[in-house]
């Protein structure tokens, strides 16, 4: 037993039955009581605990970092809502997952206010909870080494996350509302059953680090170069990374977007008044085809194909791109004495990402 400093009270690794760490924290409690500096660290982790002891929130009021990692707690109690200046709560490698495995409340209490960071991997959610999305100070969440299936999107929730750690999970797909979150630094999502990345996450501006390895990925959207921050991207142990994917699909476009095109690319002049109302909404949708040849726009018909681009001069990566008509594709052949600008261009991009990019993680 130790106590390191007069903040800390450090009570890890004990193996104390539950009545017993109880008592400990009663007289250590009713100590501190008069006490000039108060228990603002409490470490009870690698015990036998299969609740939150109930002298948590009447002995130790100031509490601002709580580790019960590494016992057998299937929920925390509302012992937990006391302590209203907590913003650090470790509880990683337990039996939390079922109802009632946060308490109600959470949302409501000054925790939401004040909890920073939360751990709780290695346990048994098979969904997010509902209130954790509601703690809107987070900063950090991980939620590794559960069972989840699916992010919410409800994960845009939390404006203040600046590292969301979600590896080692079932997620099958990625919610492009996770776009919507300006602080995020670190993603992690490893070790999951993730087969595309949507184009959205090019919004993460402050993204520093992601991690991708380990999924189903076949390949990126081109629109990851545009992660400006980014210094390291970890994508072995995909399909991408040992088969190569070339893809060219199209659907005929509609009238609705062959008379938008035709506006677009004549740059006929109108006014509201002069158009239907759904064309009117359709034309603010237009995308630019990236073929600087081609200045053509597409809506919702468009070509979608796997460009092989160059990262860091040693790998290829497949990106895709969504291109206005097969005219503007490259043809798929065997033969490598040519290649199209778009592609060309496609490679330009590549290079100046990864002069940014300090480490591309394949193997």
């Amino acid at each position: 037993m130790e106590e390191a400093g007069e903040a800390e009270l450090n009570l890890s690794r004990l193996s104390m039955s539950p009545e017993t760490l109880e008592s400990e924290l009663e007289s250590r409690g009713e100590e501190r009581r008069g006490a000039r500096e108060a228990v603002l660290r409490l470490l009870l982790p690698h015990n036998r605990l299969v609740s939150l002891p109930r002298a948590l929130g009447s002995g130790f009021p100031h509490l601002q970092l709580l580790d019960v990692s590494g016992n057998a707690l299937t929920a925390l109690g509302p012992e937990l809502l006391a302590l209203r200046g907590l913003r650090t709560l470790l509880a990683k490698n337990n039996r939390l997952g079922g109802p009632g495995a946060l308490p109600k409340g959470l949302a409501q209490s000054p925790l939401s206010r004040s909890l920073q960071v939360l751990n709780l991997s290695g346990n048994c959610f098979q969904e997010v909870p509902a209130s954790v999305l509601e703690l809107r100070a987070l900063q950090t969440l991980s939620l590794g080494g559960n069972q989840l299936q699916s992010i919410p999107a409800e994960i845009e929730n939390l404006r203040s996350l600046e590292c969301l750690y979600l590896g080692g999970n079932f997620i099958k797909e990625i919610p492009p509302e996770l776009a919507n979150l300006p602080s995020l630094n670190y993603l992690v999502l490893c070790d999951n059953k993730i087969q595309s990345v949507p184009p959205q996450l090019s919004q993460l501006h402050s993204l520093r680090s992601l991690s991708l390895h380990n999924n189903l990925l076949t390949y990126l959207p081109r629109e990851i170069l545009n992660l400006v921050h980014l210094e390291e991207l970890s994508l072995r142990g995909n399909p991408l990374v040992v088969r190569f994917v070339r893809d060219l699909t199209y659907d005929p476009p509609t009238l609705l977007e062959l008379a938008a095109r035709t506006i677009k690319i004549r740059n006929i002049s109108y006014t509201p008044c002069d158009l239907p109302g759904n064309l009117l909404r359709y034309l603010s949708l237009a995308s630019n085809c990236p073929n600087p040849k081609c200045g053509g726009v597409y809506f919702d018909c468009c070509v979608r194909q796997i460009k092989f681009v160059d990262f860091c001069g040693k790998y290829r990566l497949p990106l895709m791109h969504y291109l206005c008509s097969p005219e503007c594709s490259s043809p798929c052949s065997s033969s490598h004495s040519s290649t199209s600008q778009s592609e060309s261009d496609s490679e330009d991009e590549a290079i100046v990402a990864a002069r940014r990019m300090q480490k591309v993680l394949l193997g």
